[in-house]
């Protein structure tokens, strides 16, 4: 049995590799957005994975916090970011 939470831990430490790599290249700010919630989607999964493995249900009281927060922050940062534009490629109007 314990090599199911290995597993789950490892798959979990590559999709936050790989998130943070997206996070780091994104091209824009929007693609960095998705990063970070995926990444704090990961760390959801992560803990739930925790209080499963640890049999322990207090840290389940973080999820809900986590899940609150990305989604009112995912939701101000989509309403009120600036558009990415090329200052080159800016015509005045």
């Amino acid at each position: 049995m314990s090599a199911v939470w290995v597993i789950a831990g490892a798959m979990l430490a590559a999709a936050a590799v790989a998130t943070m790599v997206r996070m780091l290249m994104g091209p824009s700010t929007l693609d960095r957005l998705v990063a970070l919630d995926t990444l704090v989607a990961v760390t959801m999964c992560a803990i739930g994975i925790w209080a499963a493995f640890s049999l322990d249900t207090t840290a389940t009281y973080s999820l809900t916090a986590l899940a609150l927060i990305t989604f009112v922050g995912s939701v101000s940062v989509a309403r009120f970011r600036v558009p990415d534009v090329d200052p080159a490629k800016r015509t005045e109007k």
